[in-house]
């Protein structure tokens, strides 16, 4: 096989005890990783059977070759036998008559040779991982240098961070592209995944297949959190999103180091749980802190922030906080985060620490990958469609906050809807499930009128039935129903719990 081609001009020599004398100042240099002989054994084999490319198809490209002569073949054969066509030396003749690549190594005569040197069909999708795994080889290679050259003659305003998101970013976006899963799969590994999942909330407790959010209500119309899921949670300004992602933030991440304790007794080499990821491109890092703090202490952050407190609530303030500094819980709060540099950050949490769940507070904020959107629309299209593919990806439901448009303010019925969504109905279409937070005591409270008003009375009353209640309304869920629970809130506090029950 080896005779077809001539030996690459950079191949080590047959005999390394040559007496020859290398020339002073010489370099040792090398070739890029690649395999004619695979090359060849693969384009012999599909030109001998044009079914083996139906086997490689699937993950193998022309731009894997690294003989371009070949890359070139490869490509007339695809596009051959996608259209229906016997693609064989015959019928090959008439794309390559010209092919000025082609007559250096004889001609078409050279299409004949490959096909009468194919050996065997069998492994032909082995030849084809070689080929694919030398081009990802190159690819290293070729990212290498780029970082090297970048780093050199990087512009002042470009900082190093910046550089490392886009290495990191190539490089797992290059590590995708070289995975051999995917594609088609049989029916029996996807019922497979299916009762593993269904084993796994018979064991639970709760019956849940995702991961809890601890409120009851929510958890059982929802069955938790599920892994690739993009939950989009909405609502208007002051409603308690922030609250409330945070809530279910910190109740994961307790769960998660609940866990982790358990699988340290019980399998101590194994006993990573993962962590929870937190983009605030809104608030501070030190604020959310300040809020989880407040709420699992029951001292309001005003009083925290001014400290306005007395000894024993400092004192209690000192004992939450000894008890949450292990929380797995990591907050981000860099501003106008680019969907790429959020997927990296992401990725590499995954990688160093396990990552059970993201929450991204909140989308209206993130910016997207390319600043040439035509508009807005556009660009929120593609923030959605990020956020989906970093949940598949990663395999983790992704919680989004969304603002709403003011067209809810102008009903009767302050109640969201699917069609509030703001600037974008991608979000709907993009989002497995979508859930709006609503308030009512917020409306009624702001309609207060003046003590000496007759209508004050029933004001009262009013604000009676609605005070400290909140809605979760589902309007949208792929694999479950949709409808509405309602939830204790504190303002105070800024905390959402689950509410008791008549005659509880």
């Amino acid at each position: 096989m080896s005779e077809i081609r001539n030996t690459p001009i950079f191949a080590v020599p047959a005999n390394p005890a040559s007496n020859v004398a290398p020339l002073p100042g010489a370099l040792n240099y090398r070739s890029p990783p690649s395999n004619i002989e695979a090359e060849q054994a693969l384009l012999g084999a599909i030109l001998v059977n044009n079914d083996c490319y139906h086997q490689l198809s699937g993950f193998l490209e022309a731009l894997h070759f690294y003989d371009p002569v070949h890359a070139r073949i490869y490509e007339a054969i695809s596009k051959l036998v996608q259209r229906g066509l016997l693609a064989s030396p015959v019928t090959l003749k008439n794309y390559f008559e010209r092919d000025e690549g082609l007559a250096e190594i004889g001609g078409t005569q050279y299409l004949a040779r490959l096909a009468g040197s194919a050996t065997t069909i069998i492994n032909a999708e082995y030849y084809g991982r070689i080929i694919q795994d030398l081009a990802v080889r190159r690819g290293l290679i070729k990212l290498g240098e780029d970082v090297v050259n970048r780093s050199y003659d990087a512009p002042i305003e470009v900082s190093a961070a910046s550089q490392i998101e886009e290495a990191e970013s190539h490089l797992f976006n290059m590590a995708e592209r070289g995975r051999y899963e995917g594609g088609l799969q049989p029916f029996r590994t996807a019922i497979t995944q299916s009762i593993d999942v269904a084993a796994k909330a018979y064991e639970r407790d709760g019956g849940l297949s995702g991961l809890a959010t601890k409120f009851i209500d929510l958890d059982r119309l929802m069955g938790g959190m599920h892994n690739s899921d993009l939950i989009i949670l909405a609502g208007r300004p002051s409603m308690g999103k922030t609250a409330l992602a945070t809530n279910i933030a910190f109740n994961a991440a307790k769960e998660l180091m609940i866990e982790k304790s358990l699988s340290q007794t019980q399998n101590p080499e194994n006993a990573r749980a993962g962590v929870v990821a937190f983009f605030s491109l809104e608030m501070s890092s030190e604020q959310l802190a300040t809020r989880i703090l407040s709420e699992q202490s029951g001292i309001t952050s005003e009083k925290i922030r001014r400290g306005q407190i007395d000894d024993a609530e400092f004192r209690r303030l000192v004992t939450v906080s000894q008890e949450l500094q292990d929380l797995p819980l990591y907050i981000d709060d860099t501003g106008a985060l680019q969907i790429s540099a959020l997927t990296a950050r992401a990725r590499r949490i995954k990688r160093l620490q396990g990552l059970r769940l993201i929450v991204v507070d909140y989308l209206q904020l993130v910016r997207g990958s390319s600043s040439s959107m035509e508009n807005r629309v556009q660009e929120i299209s593609s923030i959605t469609q990020g956020l989906k593919a970093m949940a598949k990806e990663l395999n983790v439901p992704v919680l989004a906050l969304s603002q709403l448009s003011r067209q809810v303010e102008q009903r009767e019925d302050k109640r969201p809807q699917l069609s509030d969504l703001r600037e974008s109905g991608s979000i709907e279409q993009d989002a497995d499930v979508v859930m709006f937070v609503f308030r009512e005591e917020y409306y009624v409270q702001k309609a207060e009128p003046r003590e000496d008003k007759p209508e004050y009375a029933k004001w009262v009353e009013e604000m009676e039935k609605v005070h400290g209640l909140a809605e979760i309304i589902i309007g949208k869920q792929r694999h479950g129903p949709t409808g509405t629970i309602r939830l204790a809130f504190r303002s105070e506090l800024t905390k959402f719990d689950n509410l008791a029950k008549e005659g509880y």
